[in-house]
């Protein structure tokens, strides 16, 4: 064998060059040395037989089980290694190929082995075993079963028709047989098979057993057995590439094609089994020259169109349609597995396929018998999935079928009928055309004879399916517009015509009742089902050709036949009487507008579209598009996939995407994603230019293509927006008439159906009934009814001279509606008198006949009397019934083409429509019209405008209107524009039209009603007045509205905290100016908070790390896209705010280092409030009434989380608000006279009296438990690892540092939402929102229950001399940290929070003064540090030579002197070489101390702020030092600023040296034991910069290929979801189990350590990002959009994506504000799952 392989490679390359060049250089090839596969082709053969023995034995042949799947895949996997190693030698090259080729299709080595002749017993058994497995192999079935298929055969029409229909009684009677497999469900199949295909079929073979001629055959054979397994398929097809194996292996699977399906049909797992099948046979077929010679050599068609019949045989059911019980149509079942899970499609998908080569096609084109036979085929599918209405109550179970009957004539008839027609492009393409339309013409007439349809659809019944009808329309259009061929000679007869269109004429009509609720009782399917009729992918196989198909019919029938025909469809004919009241005998009357809506815009939509009459590919691209962008804007994706494309992917007529492209960007402008306030994402849009408003909105078009009703409205209220914008139109326009395209010339008798009378009737009695404001009679409906006038006018067929006209009008008059059939001549003609049928009790019933006069057109001419006196007898005009004139026409037709035989059965159809007019109590009335359609045009305008005498002819002024009649200003507008186009479109077309509308004005006389109406006229007077008044009361209460929700917004806004502006209440209340009001959101009263009955702050607490975030570097990182880049969270805030208490910690008393320090960098406590109030204890009751709310999901009210009752805003707690004046800040706003050491005493005395808190602890208010419980939720809202830092856990000390620290974060985190800076100044961002003033109550509160012993109280080291305490320590103890350690802001905090409340100003100030010498001394040390030693004895000899001027204390200089010199007493600055500063020079050092004590004025001028009110002074970012510090009362006279220093700021409360030398002295003794430690506590300038996400690379492939392949660190898996954190870059399992810590999922788990519970995750696979927040998560959207401006979730389009700014710069946002909670609404829990 290694022989073997080697030569395989050497002779391997010959078979990688193409077949041309292989064939020159054949020559020079040397052939491969024979001894080299000797080996091979003797092994082989003996190898690939025993593979094959294997699959004998293992093979069971079930009984009446099925095969069981694990005895099958036992033997596979046992087989494993044999395949493999075959597939092994498939990779060896081209050599080795051909041997196995050889091997495989040599006949005579399978003779030799495989007859299982030898004396061998194992190979005799294991040959039987084959023959077993071989007999169910053919579709035919032995000969003893046939009988029963005969017999029950029932008698047919024609030799087609038994073999379409035989079936059907033998499938039903049989279907649950199952006693061997090859019974296949039912008997007479097989027989009436044979029958059928004798006569189709060259080859008898199709149907007979398998017989096997070589190794590959009966290898196929088993591999199809084996239900295709993985490794087989890819031996099989690994072996391609040698050309004689791929003819040979191509024709054994055409050999084999039958069986592979029935195979397929058995199959449990016909999915996996479907795809491995197409996997094969695409590799076949979709090469054109194999595809070619497998159809000429096996009969690959006829073998498909074979096996796809005989597979939907096996569900055919009896058709219900038309007549019940004779029907003798089969149809497909929807319900059968078949069907429903779509086996079928390998096999459509091979057949499509192979009929997109041309070559193949035209075979089939030309071969009669297989058009005869796939006409069968598709005729199984015309009528399926038949819908019955409903009438009495509503269905039990709505099947779903629908699904798979759609997809079905999707896939199995309409893809086919594109393929084929993709190949009738041409003029010699004729003949194809005729052949397909004659079958076609034939399936239709066998049809019809088999449901025995004669005239009349069965009523309450409607099928979507009508693949022949859609065939024989496709294939007509196709035929005019491509191959010029005159339509009438592939047109059927008359009486063929009028069939035809009475089911996709049901249709229509049905989609009309569907949508007036008429199938409600049918459950919720119908409507789908309406739906996905119109549906993008399906509307150009299915209302297209339907439509087009009535469009054709209508052109070739008589026009009056064809109009009576729709509005009885309709069953709206009763309706169109003259008459007030009338009796609907098929139609309730709650649907009768819209039914009669239905059909006037069916015959609009009939009239007016071209799609396949005329218009080009691009005209229709265009006309689909700006319909679709009408509807809605519309993104690249959804808009791609609403332009009906053609379904078949093979044909290649898709109008080119090319210029799908260019008509986009014709029609449409770009819309850039933009995010809106209220947090949805928009995506980027299309939406159209205003010249396509203005010119090209075509409402038909709309309608044709909504999906949902409610479309049409969006689109005609975008067109009232845009005329309102551009200031076009300013009322409520109508849609606009819209030109059209003009007709091809085969369809022009399409015109006649506007001119015929029977329409004219219609047009006129609607006209009249809603000038006489009929019930049941809308807008839209008179909107049509002119749309179809001005349509007429538009298209009239010929200009009739006005003499002729008038001279010859006798002979004409036989029919006293209307003198002839032209609407222009029509229009004129005066109606005087109409016998109706009415209800007894109508009031038209008159006793007196009348004077008998008609007059048509103008009284004055004398013809016109002439004609009267003619006419004397026809005076009053007769009934007018749509349904006799309809069966008039008919009769005729029918008579015409003397089909006597079914002259039989037609009165007994018509007997049933004399009965409904002949109801006993209608009476016969004749009514006094004396209008002309003129006339009434006319007075509707005057009815429309609200005026008598409103219009006015324009041509009497402007005589240019004839002659230029395209005006703008009659483009766009409602009702009255509408007439006034039409009477001046009337007046062009005809002398007298334009005399008469000239006439009729002139006679102002009012419009006259018939005569009891009057009362009618008197209604619309009234009902106008009703209006207008009812619109000014409407202005009133709007107006009334919007002032009280104006004050609401005032009150809600402005009370929320006492700091908010309280003149209005002081105004009010002079005397006592104390309490601040409260208004409570649920009880609705005003009122202070007091003791008893708290008022709380509506407030949502959520832990935060985003300050920990921070890092001192102004680059943003990067999120890591190779390995190189990483990430170490060392430079973070909160990372090294953790290493300096950990640090401080080692060497100091832990109770001083908790006081040291500010923790909840991590997982701190942000507060947050909407700024409502209300009741704590209403709020209490608000709670019990979610809790027994249950339906609210989103929050869990056990956690207390709720939703403020007023703004809806997300919450979980209320803060109570402190009862007290706040008057305080006025009283104190004054600087005091009392001198610094007096207001130092008095703070230290303060802070000794810990029990004088005004609300006193003992007694237990409301108040005190209210402030209690809101502590315990600040407390539990963070994780305890964020709280617990002391050595001793449960100290005091930890929660007084808690405590503070929440202070601390909520100042810190304002300040990052300002920006880092107070240099905008002004009230808070979140002014109104800010919670701080009642949280500090509340923290003050709860840390004057700690008291601090004085001796350690931190006041006295800062403003006393003390001796040095830590001399006297013994040894074991650890000193406390010194004061030059500590956090000056921290320091702050707790001196504010251990006040009594309220705090004076004074004292306040007094705190801050001490404080700022301390931060001054910590400068001027870090400082000192950062300096050369040169430098060092520089400032020492220059500040010890001013230290005695009288401004010693205010002088850095001076003071760095005295520093460097006490310092220097310790260890401090031996240690290491020091990073030197730059430049040392004043402005410099100036400089650095001012940027060292910033931060620390910021916060203490935001807690000034919310503690006293006033608002911050704005600067510029030079000056935010000097004008913080004069804003803090540091600076006692603000002097200019060139020659400001830092230090005079200072006010020592002792002296300046010996304070310092106190506190430098603590640093020495501390250096002499940890020399190494110093420099590093020492507090350094701290530059954080504001907290950011991750940047992100610009184009998502990056990320993308990183990632998705990248394993996790956890459990060194891909994950199948990966995600990535984009605060920190962590790279975690999306709900991997791998990664699960005591039931937390990975992400859950990571949001709890990186984010204390909030966590931003991007998904890899779906390129959306994932919010956690807590217990709940939510979508957050998408930051790469693609070209665009889309989001590709889940990446489903596969298009390129790139990052939005935008997006990122909101996320971003949203995530530093905390507001997500507040801004994406859509949450739900996650149960850590994630």
């Amino acid at each position: 064998m290694t022989q073997g392989r080697v030569s395989g490679k050497s002779g391997g390359l010959h078979t990688l060059f193409c077949k041309r060049h292989r064939i020159k250089s054949n020559s020079n090839v040397p052939c491969v040395p024979k001894d080299l596969l000797m080996m091979s082709e003797l092994v082989l053969p003996q190898f690939i037989f025993s593979l094959i023995q294997h699959l004998r034995e293992g093979y069971n042949e079930p009984a009446l089980d099925l095969p069981s799947e694990k005895d099958l895949h036992k033997i596979l996997q046992v087989l494993e290694p044999h395949v493999s190693f075959l597939e092994d030698l498939t990779k060896m090259g081209g050599a080795m190929r051909s041997v196995l080729t050889q091997v495989l299709t040599s006949q005579q080595f399978y003779k030799d082995l495989s007859s299982g002749v030898g004396e061998n017993a194992c190979a005799k058994t294991s040959h039987e075993k084959y023959l077993i497995a071989l007999k169910g192999s053919g579709l035919a079935f032995p000969e003893d079963k046939l009988a029963c298929g005969m017999q029950e055969q029932g008698a047919g029409t024609s030799a087609l028709a038994v073999q379409g229909l035989a079936g059907a009684t033998a499938t039903s009677g049989q279907g649950n047989s199952s006693d061997e497999e090859d019974q296949d469900g039912s008997q007479g199949v097989g027989k009436r098979k044979r029958v059928k295909l004798s006569s189709t079929t060259k080859d008898q073979s199709i149907m007979d057993v398998l017989k096997h001629k070589c190794f590959l055959e009966e290898l196929l054979f088993w591999t199809i057995k084996y239900e295709f397994p993985q490794k087989m398929v890819t031996f099989l097809l690994n072996m391609l590439p040698d050309q004689d194996y791929k003819i040979a292996f191509t024709k054994t699977f055409v050999q084999h094609y039958a069986f592979i399906m029935k195979t397929l049909k058995k199959s449990h797992e016909s999915d996996t089994m479907s795809n491995r099948i197409v996997h094969i046979s695409v590799q076949l077929f979709s090469n054109e020259e194999l595809a070619r010679q497998v159809t000429e050599e096996c009969q690959l068609l006829d073998i498909m169109v074979t096996v796809l019949l005989y597979m939907m045989e096996s569900c055919l059911i009896k058709s219900e349609l038309q007549d019940e019980e004779n029907s003798l149509h089969v149809v497909v079942n929807c319900g059968e597995a078949l069907l429903k899970n779509n086996t079928y499609w390998p096999l459509v998908s091979d057949f499509i396929n192979i009929l997109s080569h041309q070559s193949v096609a035209k075979k089939f084109l030309e071969d009669h018998g297989l058009l005869v036979t796939w006409m069968n085929f598709v005729s199984f599918f015309q009528g399926m999935n038949l819908n019955k209405r409903e009438l009495n109550e509503h269905v039990e179970f709505e099947s779903q079928t629908y699904y798979a009957a759609f997809a079905a004539e999707l896939e199995a008839c309409a893809q086919p009928m594109w393929g084929l027609l993709s190949h009738c492009k041409v003029r010699e393409t004729q003949e194809y055309t005729r052949n397909v339309v004659r079958y076609c013409l034939e399936a239709l007439q066998d049809w019809f004879d088999a449901i025995n349809f004669v005239d009349e659809p069965a009523p309450n019944q409607v099928t979507f399916h009508l693949p022949l009808h859609r065939y024989f329309a496709m294939f007509l259009s196709k035929a005019v517009k491509c191959q010029e061929l005159d339509l009438d000679t592939i047109l059927p007869d008359q009486e063929m015509l009028m069939k035809l269109m009475i089911h996709p004429l049901q249709i229509q009509a049905s989609l009309s009742e569907i949508h007036s609720n008429m199938w409600v009782r049918n459950g919720l399917q119908i409507k789908g089902q309406a739906m996905t009729y119109v549906q993008s992918h399906f509307c150009n196989s299915m209302i297209d050709p339907d439509i087009y198909l009535l469009q054709v019919c209508a052109s070739r029938l008589d026009p009056d036949y064809f109009i009576s025909s729709v509005f009885e469809r309709f069953k709206v004919v009763d309706l169109l009487t003259m008459a007030s009241q009338h009796q609907n005998t098929v139609l309730d009357s709650e649907h009768e507008r819209s039914m009669l809506e239905g059909a006037l815009t069916f015959l609009v939509l009939l009239l007016s579209l071209r799609l396949h009459l005329g218009m080009t590919d691009d005209e229709i691209l265009r006309a689909e598009m700006v319909a679709q962008l009408c509807m809605n804007d519309r993104t690249h994706s959804s808009l791609l996939d609403l332009i009906p494309e053609n379904p078949n992917p093979k044909s290649g007529i898709i109008p080119g995407s090319l210029s799908f492209e260019s008509v986009l960007s014709a029609v449409a402008d770009f819309k850039a994603p933009v995010f809106e306030p209220g947090g949805s994402m928009q995506q980027g849009m299309y939406t159209p230019k205003a010249e396509v408003w203005d010119k090209e909105f075509d409402p038909v078009m709309v309608i044709l293509r909504t999906v949902y009703r409610r479309d049409v409205q969006s689109a005609m209220d975008r067109y009232t927006a845009f005329l309102k914008q551009s200031s076009k139109f300013p009322g409520n326009p109508w849609p606009p008439y819209k030109k059209r395209t003009p007709l091809h010339p085969s369809y022009k008798g399409l015109i006649k159906l506007l001119h015929c009378k029977t329409l004219h009737i219609v047009l006129f009695t609607l006209l009249y009934k809603i000038l006489m404001d009929h019930q049941n009679l809308s807008e839209h409906v008179l909107c049509m009814v002119l749309y179809l006038i001005e349509l007429g006018l538009e298209n009239s067929p010929e200009q009739e001279s006005d003499e002729e006209e008038s001279a010859g009008g006798q002979e004409r008059c036989h029919d006293s509606w209307f003198p002839g059939s032209n609407l222009v001549s029509n229009m004129r003609h005066f109606i005087n008198y109409v016998r109706v049928r009415v209800p007894e009790t109508a009031p038209e019933v008159k006793r007196e006949p009348p004077a008998s006069t008609s007059s048509d057109g103008l009284t004055s001419s004398q013809s016109s009397r002439r004609k009267s006196l003619h006419r004397e007898n026809s005076g009053t005009a007769q009934v007018f019934s749509l349904v006799a004139e309809r069966r008039k026409k008919f009769q005729e037709i029918i008579n015409r083409n003397n089909s006597e035989a079914n002259q039989v059965v037609r009165p007994k159809t018509s007997m049933k429509w004399s009965a409904p007019g002949a109801t006993p109590q209608l009476t016969t009335a004749i009514l006094e019209v004396k209008e002309s359609i003129l006339s009434l045009l006319i007075k509707l305008h005057h009815k429309l405008s609200g005026k008598q005498n409103s219009y006015y002819p324009p041509w009497l002024d402007d005589v240019d209107v004839l002659i230029h009649p395209e005006i703008p200003r009659y483009s766009h507008g409602d009702g009255m524009t509408a007439v006034e186009r039409i009477l001046l479109k009337a007046a062009i077309q005809s002398r007298l039209n334009k005399r008469i509308i000239e006439e009729i004005c002139r006679k102002v006389t009012p419009p006259v009603p018939p005569k009891k109406i009057s009362s009618a006229e008197k209604k619309t007077l009234d009902k106008e007045e009703r209006r207008q008044k009812a619109r000014e009361r409407q202005q009133k209460l709007l107006a009334e509205f919007a002032s009280r929700q104006k004050s609401f917004m005032e009150t809600a806004m402005d009370v929320e905290s006492p700091d908010a502006d309280i003149a209005m209440e002081i105004a009010t209340s002079e005397q006592h100016v104390s309490e601040a009001i409260y208004d409570c959101v649920i009880c609705g009263q005003s009122g202070p908070s007091t003791e008893d009955r708290p008022t709380g702050l509506v407030v949502l607490l959520q832990a935060s790390s985003v300050l920990g975030q921070c890092r001192n570097s102004t680059e943003p990182k990067k999120l890591p896209t190779t390995e190189e880049e990483q990430i170490y969270p060392w430079d973070t805030c909160a990372a090294l705010h953790d290493v300096r208490l950990t640090t401080l910690q080692r060497y100091f008393k832990d109770s001083s280092c908790l006081q040291a320090v500010s923790i909840g960098w991590e997982g701190g406590v942000y507060v947050q409030t909407c700024g409502h109030t209300l009741h704590i204890d209403c709020h209490k009751s608000y709670m019990e009434s979610l809790r027994n709310d249950q339906v609210l999901q989103g929050f869990s009210v056990d956690k207390g989380e709720f939703t403020c009752p007023l703004c809806r805003q997300f919450a979980n707690s209320v803060l109570p608000c402190y009862p007290g004046n706040n008057v305080e800040r006025s009283l104190w706003q004054s600087h005091s006279n009392k001198c610094m050491r007096d207001l130092v005493q008095e703070v230290e005395d303060l802070q000794e009296q810990l029990g004088a808190f005004p609300v006193s602890i003992s007694s237990e208010t409301n108040l005190s438990k209210e402030m209690e419980s809101v502590m315990k939720d600040i407390k539990s809202t963070t994780q305890k690892k964020y709280t617990d830092y002391s050595k001793s856990p449960g100290s005091p000390d930890n929660d007084f540092l808690f405590m503070y620290s929440v202070a601390r974060t909520n100042l810190e985190l304002e300040l990052v939402h300002r920006g880092g800076n107070l240099c905008s100044g002004g009230a808070s961002t979140s002014g109104k929102r800010s919670c701080l003033n009642q949280l500090f109550h509340v923290l003050a509160m709860h840390m004057r229950l700690y008291s601090i012993d004085s001796a350690y109280n931190p006041w006295r080291k800062l403003t006393q001399l003390m001796q040095d305490k830590n001399s006297e320590l013994k040894s074991e103890e650890l000193p406390e940290v010194p004061v030059l350690y500590r956090d000056v802001s921290s320091l702050l905090l707790i001196q504010i929070l251990t006040m009594p409340q309220p705090l004076h100003k004074e004292h306040f100030t007094c705190i801050i003064k001490v404080l700022f010498t301390l931060l001054y001394t910590q400068a001027l040390a870090a400082l000192s540090v950062k300096c050369s030693a040169e430098d060092r004895m520089a400032w020492k000899e220059s500040g010890a030579l001013k230290k005695n001027t009288s401004s010693g204390e205010k002088s850095w200089e001076v003071l760095l002197g005295h520093v460097v010199s006490q310092l220097s007493k310790g260890k401090i600055y031996e240690e290491g070489e020091t990073e030197e500063l730059t430049v040392v020079n004043p402005d410099s050092v100036e400089c650095y101390l001012q940027q060292f004590c910033l931060p620390f004025l910021r916060i203490t001028s935001l807690l000034q702020h919310h503690l006293f009110g006033g608002d911050l002074p704005s600067c510029q970012e030079d000056e935010e030092f000097t004008v913080l510090a004069s804003c803090l009362g540091l600076l006692p006279s603000f002097q200019s600023s060139h020659q400001f220093t830092s230090a005079s700021c200072l006010d020592w409360p002792v002296p300046a040296f010996d304070m310092i030398s106190q506190w430098c002295s603590e640093l020495a003794s501390f250096a002499d034991r940890h020399p190494d430690q110093v420099k590093a506590l020492l507090i350094q300038e701290p530059k954080w910069d504001l907290p950011r996400l991750l940047q992100l690379p610009e184009n998502y492939n990056t990320i993308f290929q990183y990632y998705h392949r990248k394993t996790c660190t956890v459990c060194t898996k891909v994950p199948k979801d990966p995600a990535v954190c984009l605060v920190c870059g962590t790279f975690v399992c999306l709900k991997g189990l791998c990664c699960k810590q005591q039931s937390y999922c990975e992400c859950v788990l990571h949001s709890q350590n990186c984010g204390a519970g909030t966590g931003i995750f991007l998904l890899i696979n779906a390129s959306v990002i994932i919010i956690i927040r807590g217990h709940r998560f939510c979508l957050w959207g998408s930051v790469y959009l693609d070209a665009h401006g889309e989001e590709d979730r889940d990446l489903r389009r596969g298009k390129p994506l790139y990052i939005c700014k935008e997006r990122y710069k909101v996320l971003e946002q949203q995530w530093v504000s905390h507001t997500f909670d507040h801004i994406n609404k859509r949450w739900g829990p996650h149960y850590n799952g994630l």
